[in-house]
């Protein structure tokens, strides 16, 4: 039994299937479904049964899929350990990152990390924010980057940056029906929004929330799972969003969408971690540069082009 068989059973046991666990490793399915088998011809039992094109863990299977998690974990913290050793001339450091955070605000101070340490390759993932948490809970992933409070209570969190949020419609979107005293009657608005569970989400209900609104009475026309497909949806009139500055900032300097004087909070980010995994220089290294003096992000090209309540 090898380590990089454990890891291609995990796979295949958290997709129920060859070809995407095959994807994920970038790995053949050929190859994926040969370590399977020997595997299974090594000790003589079925960990799958095939039912069609999905698979599903036999009872060896399921009880044996724990203790395959526990013996890669293990794995993991040894290679932390003599990667601490060298110092941070060499290692890998997995990062789950939500949406926002992986496409606008990461990637410039990953730059300067790779420039500092060259020999640290950092493996990055993309998810919305429960998904993040759950894989640093679950040991996928060293490193998690959210927007927002943190729920899975098994982690420690450590502020790293803020974020600012706009509420947007497109460049000719008529003006929003008002409530008395000029504040924006949130019910009569036409809504595209992110999925529950990403950071976003969050934020918006909780701004519905503050507003003293009732998110099961907002015409929510859209529920989409990215941030790019919201933007797009809302610059095509579909309606309002409440969305990062990062994700609209080319979009309001161009003037295709246009953001409404709202008093929107700024919301957290954080890297998040487990307290019992072994904290690895690199891991130390990364929230250090993510802590220091900020970074100048495009978002900041755009003041001029937000409108700020008086």
């Amino acid at each position: 039994m090898t380590l990089d068989q454990l890891k291609i059973f995990v796979a295949v046991a958290e997709r129920g299937h060859v070809t995407r666990a095959a994807e994920s490793l970038s790995m053949t399915q050929s190859a994926v479904s040969a370590a399977i088998g020997a595997l299974e011809k090594r000790y003589g039992t079925a960990l799958f049964d095939r039912l069609g094109r999905r698979i599903e863990l036999t009872e060896a299977g399921r009880r044996f899929l724990p203790e395959a998690r526990a013996v890669l974990e293990r794995a993991a913290t040894a290679r932390s350990v003599l990667e601490d050793l060298s110092g941070l001339t060499v290692g890998a450091l997995s990062i789950a990152a939500s949406q926002t955070i992986a496409t606008y605000w990461l990637p410039r101070r990953l730059a300067d990390f790779h420039a500092r340490y060259p020999g640290v390759r950092l493996d990055v993932t993309i998810a919305n924010t429960s998904q993040v948490e759950t894989a640093v809970a679950e040991g996928a992933a060293d490193l998690g980057l959210v927007e927002g409070p943190t729920r899975h209570r098994a982690l420690i969190r450590q502020p790293v940056g803020v974020d600012r949020l706009v509420l947007v419609v497109a460049s000719d979107h008529p003006a929003p029906p008002e409530r008395d005293g000029g504040r924006l009657d949130l019910e009569r608005i036409s809504w595209v929004i992110r999925e529950a569970g990403s950071g976003t989400r969050d934020s918006f209900e909780a701004f519905v929330k503050a507003e003293g609104a009732d998110m099961e009475r907002l015409r929510v026309f859209l529920v989409l799972p990215s941030n790019e497909a919201v933007r797009e949806a809302v610059e095509a009139g579909a309606g309002a969003t409440v969305i990062s500055e990062h994700v609209v900032a080319r979009e309001l300097a161009a003037g295709r969408l246009k953001a409404l004087p709202v008093d929107l909070p700024e919301r957290e980010f954080a890297a998040v971690r487990h307290p019992d995994r072994h904290q690895t220089k690199a891991q130390r290294a990364l929230i250090e540069l993510l802590t220091a003096a900020p970074i100048a992000d495009s978002a900041a090209t755009i003041e001029a082009g937000v409108a700020r309540p008086e």
